[in-house]
């Protein structure tokens, strides 16, 4: 039986009785310590997965002792720059002994399909006549509404009145479709008056 862990951001296979070295934990010695987050556990029958941890299921540990690991040296150099920096470290870690494995973990819960009642064979009846009922409306409508614009007559345009507010070539364009003789060099004033006394007579 065994199992793996997550602690101090680090994954630890263990099984019972397994003395494994992690970060610290700020546990005093002899005392006991629970991993609750567990990824994988195997009880030799099965082997379960967490997403991503097994609800209900725990390692029990031990704390036999904590200390610092060996010392690294950090040296720092820039060349021709007279830097030089020299640091030296421990990381710190506690030593703990792996006493049991509890939990199999909670099997996840299907989510059950909501099951639609079936309709009644009257109900589609009268669902399927309601929809034909609304379809020879609309089409009757249509009908209708086609029939109206046939009928329309087509509204006489109305004629265009000279006035003061029409430019001057659309003056001397309007008096070439109607054949009113007009001097085009003269002034605007003087080509409505020609118009209108043309249309007068």
């Amino acid at each position: 039986m065994y199992a793996v862990i997550e602690t101090g951001g680090k994954q630890y296979r263990v099984s019972k009785g397994d003395v494994l070295n992690v970060e610290k934990l700020g546990v005093e010695d002899g005392k006991a310590v629970e991993f609750d987050k567990v990824l994988v556990l195997n009880d030799d029958k099965e082997t379960k997965f967490g997403t991503p941890y097994i609800e209900g299921a725990k390692v029990l540990a031990k704390v036999k002792e904590s200390g610092k690991g060996s010392k690294i040296i950090v040296f720092k150099y820039k060349n021709k720059k007279d830097y030089r920096r020299k640091q030296g470290h421990r990381q710190p870690f506690t030593t703990v002994e792996i006493t049991a494995l509890k939990g199999t973990g909670a099997a996840p819960v299907k989510e059950k399909k909501a099951v639609q009642p079936k309709a009644d064979a009257k109900t589609e009846k009268a669902a399927a006549a309601k929809l034909a009922k609304t379809e020879e409306k609309k089409s009757a409508k249509a009908d209708k509404q086609a029939k109206e614009k046939k009928a329309e007559k087509p509204k006489a345009s109305k004629p265009v009145k000279v006035s003061s507010a029409m430019k001057k070539d659309e003056l001397i364009a309007y008096a070439k479709d109607n054949g009113i003789e007009i001097d085009e060099k003269a002034t605007k004033a003087v080509i409505i008056e020609a118009i209108e006394k043309a249309e007068k007579k």
